[in-house]
């Protein structure tokens, strides 16, 4: 289950997430509005026990942001409106300038038991130009703060191939992020994205456009790193410190993220709020972008089936060879599992062979897909080379 809190105290220049900021009077409203949809999203499954729940994400925008009464009357809301697995795994987005001592303890409290957290660099002038809110010094404080209160699951962002930013850079702020020694690393290459102030410098040449090949050298220095101090790369853009214990299995061997772990394994996944999208029940769906009209059409009936509320407005259907293309697609992020064949075989039938020869063959022609222990995956070249199969799939 995701859930997304729009609310942030300043929007950044890179940012096109569906965030907005000087909307902080609007949360009581917001969350009210939440925790109806729900209950009318609970209430609207078809069967008998209530619908089941073994990961909930709460994104946005900063959810840190949010009091801590209002976290926990979310999230007694879901335990009462659905099943919620003993060891669910519940995920708070935070950035490092919004956290405290007193507010993480109140989290870790009420259930929250993983905290990621928006460091994005150690570097103050990347973060100046990101026109990020916090320092390093921040993050250091909020990990400490957050081991304090009881949290063993942490996750870092970074974000690599920022315009300015240097080899020497990089790898400090990778550096300084692995000394707090996370639990989780997520890695992202900046994309600039229309409509972005970040987007607006680079038409008008006061920035220049991202160096795609030094974004590359980064992230390959980055694999060499974080291999060498024992973290797991399990997605492209993901990794996990192992576990101590030896064992088969993503979620036995490292810290890995369960609730993405569902996106890439194409399973279904409820959205909930301004914005969310789902994926269940043979439909792709999404709520309406403004938290304004979020909480107005949620003061309506719900007259709409299992998954949607009166929120939804997109609704599409996935067929089977929709559903097939997007399994294939969102599995090959999964870099050691990959799509393993019999998975793939009892879910639909077929092997991903079977399913699209021409493309799979092609890329396996090509040095980007290999077939190991029955599990189809990118090679390593494939790593930096994903995107041109995952078009062809598309």
């Amino acid at each position: 289950m995701y859930l997304h809190i729009p609310f942030c105290t300043h929007r950044c220049a890179y940012c096109d997430f569906n965030t907005y900021a000087g909307l902080d009077h609007l949360i009581p409203a917001y969350v009210e509005a939440l925790c109806v949809e729900a209950c009318m999203v609970a209430e609207a499954w078809p069967e008998a026990p209530p619908l089941g729940v073994d990961t909930i994400f709460l994104g946005g925008g900063t959810p840190s942001l949010l009091p801590t009464d209002h976290i926990r009357q979310i999230l007694d809301v879901l335990r009462r409106s659905f099943r919620l697995a003993p060891e669910v795994e519940i995920t708070l987005e935070a950035n490092p300038g919004t956290v405290n001592r007193s507010a993480l303890g109140a989290l870790r409290e009420a259930g929250v038991n993983r905290l990621s957290l928006g460091a994005q660099s150690a570097d103050p002038s990347i973060l100046h130009l990101l026109e990020r809110t916090h320092d390093f010094g921040q993050v250091d404080s909020a990990v400490r703060q957050a081991r304090s209160a009881g949290f063993e699951n942490l996750n870092l962002d970074l974000m690599l191939g920022v315009m300015t930013q240097t080899m020497e850079s990089w790898l400090a702020s990778l550096q300084a992020a692995l000394g707090l020694q996370p639990e989780h690393l997520s890695l992202y290459m900046l994309s600039v994205e229309e409509g972005t102030p970040l987007a607006a410098w680079v038409r008008s040449g006061k920035l220049l456009a991202p160096d795609a090949d030094q974004a590359a050298e980064m992230y390959e220095a980055a694999c060499e790193v974080l291999e060498a101090a024992g973290y797991l790369h399990y997605e492209i853009s993901n990794w996990a410190r192992q576990r101590p214990q030896s064992a088969s299995g993503l979620e036995a061997r490292g810290w890995v993220c369960r609730h993405n772990l569902r996106y890439w394994r194409n399973l279904p996944y409820l959205g909930l709020g301004a914005g969310a999208h789902g994926s269940t029940a043979g439909f792709r769906y999404a709520n309406v972008l403004s938290p304004q009209a979020y909480i107005q059409r949620l003061a309506q009936p719900n007259l709409e089936p299992f998954p949607f509320s009166p929120a939804a407005v997109s609704r599409v259907p996935i067929d089977r060879e929709t559903e097939m293309r997007e399994t294939l697609l969102m599995g090959l992020r999964l870099l050691e599992e990959g799509i393993p064949s019999g998975r793939f075989r009892s879910r639909f039938g077929l092997t991903p062979q079977e399913a699209f020869p021409e493309e799979v063959g092609r890329w396996q022609a090509e040095g980007l897909l290999e077939l190991q222990e029955d599990r189809l995956r990118l090679t390593r070249r494939g790593w930096l080379l994903s995107n041109q199969v995952f078009v062809d799939l598309v």
